[in-house]
């Protein structure tokens, strides 16, 4: 017997065996790609538009602009013009005004003591680093600077950073990863903001410094914890604040805070970029302004540019941490390293911060009295931190936003013809929680009686004929 007989044959024994229900089957399938076929052809004759439909579309067609029309009013149209080094007094316009708008805390920006250090710097090793940290940008003055930062906030090591909101915005996610559970305060600066979006991590926001209402989400995710304990088992837990807000001028309660965190196992960051040389005796920080050892701190972020009175940003904590950027942390693998002259004015301010304790001291009073000062301005109201150097000032009665930012304009325009300079934070609409409209006030310690009595009056004069004017 031959194979193609026994094959014909076995296929006619399939067949006779197999259910009559799929000669049925097969004639629907011829059905479906008939019907599937016309359909497409229908279709690809229908999506050709006629010539008058087109000219019509055409004609009807308003682009929006690449650039949106503004008002020649608007700020950027119409810009200030320094024509001064900045100081306790500055240059605006023509006008020689005392600074309250820079974040010169400490009055170390315009230190000659700084700048024969940075002088001295430039003719040693230029004006650059030529490179990454990692790639022949390591100079001398970066390990004696990240050894002084350490020594100074009792840390096991210190990482420096070229630019201060490169420096938040890549330690966060360089620890911080998808899955990941972080709680941070609704309030926190855009830095943190961008370094929580590069995190890609879970993100749960508090009302600021309200502590009950943190600890109401730690519940709440205990419970879910509870329904996939095997998720919850891998992801880490992150608590990100600041020790005083950049957005608010408030202190954190960080007491309270580490009592929770403790409880259920947060690692904490804290971003002292405004509190870092200018709370505590020693000019520490809110650790040392509570009195809380550094080392229930997993880490401490924080910018040069305030206190310090140069460019860049640092972080402390054990060497394990710490060590973890060098390879991780994109700010500091990246970008070329801070300029020595830059490291070299820090290292100054440093020994100016350790040798000058009163310092702190002057800068406590001044911002006691400022705020003390505010509180007779009746149309005006502060909720910042008493002691706190940054001060957010508000319209006593609540107006649309559009309105604040407009009379606020108003006064800071008013001030600085009047020979004080005071400014609006600038906010950019992809904020998590836009703040109110205020004035910000910088108090510095170089400040004096006169200068402050001077800043209040001028302050309230300004704002009694702007807000008089518009009613």
């Amino acid at each position: 017997m031959s194979t193609k007989f026994l094959f014909v044959e076995s296929v006619e024994i399939l067949r006779s065996t197999l259910p009559h229900y799929h000669t049925f089957i097969e004639v629907l399938l011829v059905i479906w790609l008939a019907w599937f076929i016309s359909k497409r052809r229908n279709n690809n004759h229908e999506s050709i538009p006629s010539k008058e439909l087109v000219e019509r579309k055409l004609a009807e067609y308003r682009p929006e602009s690449l650039v949106p029309e503004l008002l020649k009013q608007h700020p950027s149209l119409n810009p200030k013009y320094i024509t001064s080094r900045v100081g306790k007094r500055i240059t605006i316009n023509g006008k020689d005004c005392l600074n309250l708008g820079t974040q010169n805390y400490l009055g170390l920006s315009d230190s000659a003591e700084i700048e024969d250090s940075a002088v001295t710097a430039i003719k040693k090793y230029g004006v650059g680093s030529c490179g990454p940290r990692g790639f022949y940008g390591t100079v001398d003055v970066h390990l004696e600077l990240e050894e002084r930062l350490a020594s100074f906030m009792n840390a096991e090591e210190a990482i420096i950073y070229s630019y201060g909101f490169a420096t938040i915005a890549s330690a966060i996610p360089a620890y911080c990863k998808r899955n990941d559970l972080i709680f941070v305060d609704d309030q926190v600066n855009f830095a943190i903001q961008k370094g929580l979006d590069a995190s890609r991590g879970n993100i749960k926001y508090f009302k600021h410094n309200n502590v009950q209402d943190l600890h109401n989400l730690l519940v709440k995710q205990m419970e879910a914890d509870k329904q996939h304990p095997k998720k919850a088992a891998k992801a880490k837990r992150f608590l990100i604040i600041e020790g005083i807000y950049m957005n608010t001028g408030n202190i954190c309660p960080l007491p309270e805070l580490l009592d929770l965190s403790k409880k259920y196992k947060l690692r904490v960051f804290i971003d002292e970029s405004i509190s870092f040389g200018t709370i505590g005796l020693h000019g520490k920080g809110v650790t040392e302004y509570f009195n809380i050892p550094r080392s229930e701190i997993d880490m401490i972020m924080g910018s040069l540019e305030a206190a310090v009175g140069t460019i860049g940003g640092f972080c402390v904590g054990t060497s394990f941490v710490i060590d973890h950027q060098r390879l991780s942390g994109l700010g500091y693998c990246f970008s070329a390293s801070q300029p020595p002259l830059l490291a070299s004015a820090a290292i100054t301010s440093l020994n100016i911060m350790e040798n000058n304790l009163q310092i702190f001291q002057l800068l406590k009073d001044n911002a006691l009295a400022i705020d003390s000062g505010l509180k007779e301005i009746s149309m005006l109201e502060c909720s910042s931190f008493a002691e706190s150097p940054l001060k957010h000032v508000y319209l006593k009665e609540k107006k649309d936003r559009a309105i604040e930012e407009k009379l606020l304009s108003a006064i800071s325009i008013k001030c600085v013809e009047n020979n004080l300079a005071v400014t609006l934070p600038v906010y950019l609409e992809a904020e998590k929680v836009l703040p109110r409209p205020s004035l910000k006030l910088c108090i510095s310690a170089s400040l004096n009686k006169s200068d402050i009595n001077f800043a209040l009056n001028i302050l309230k004069k300004c704002t009694e004929e702007v807000l008089s004017f518009y009613d």
